[in-house]
């Protein structure tokens, strides 16, 4: 397993509210760690990469992904959080990296924000 996934793993997955993730090379448009079962296609890496250069539109018009229609709450140059219903959509982007995560009904949304952030702000630091 490679550093990414533990991370991924340890930081993310065992808070027990986040329910799936990833770490996407957006500059390659690749998913270089997942969790289990948690499939993103690579038309869905594009469009992630291309919401934090559309903002404005992402607000008004929010995001689709996994047969869900997710309404933003927040985006900016560096995080993206969304909800439909129950579930919810938090991206954050570093200098290579864009976290995915999820989360459904029986989690914190606070919690996942604050963890993919931290993971974020990890990434930064370190240049990635």
């Amino acid at each position: 397993m490679n550093q990414l996934q533990n991370l991924l793993n340890e930081c993310l997955i065992e808070t027990k509210h986040v329910e799936n993730a990833a770490v996407i090379n957006y500059k390659c448009s690749t998913v270089v760690a997942a969790s289990t079962r948690f499939n993103i296609q690579p038309q869905q890496v594009q469009k992630f990469a291309e919401a934090f250069k559309q903002t404005k539109s992402i607000r008004e018009e929010g995001l689709y992904f996994q047969d869900n229609n997710y309404t933003c709450v927040r985006a900016d140059k560096n995080s993206i959080y969304s909800k439909s219903n129950d579930r919810g959509l938090i991206l954050a982007k570093t200098g290579t990296y864009i976290l995915v995560a999820t989360y459904c009904e029986e989690m914190y949304p606070s919690v996942c924000v604050e963890a993919v952030e931290k993971l974020a702000d990890y990434l930064r630091e370190k240049g990635k």
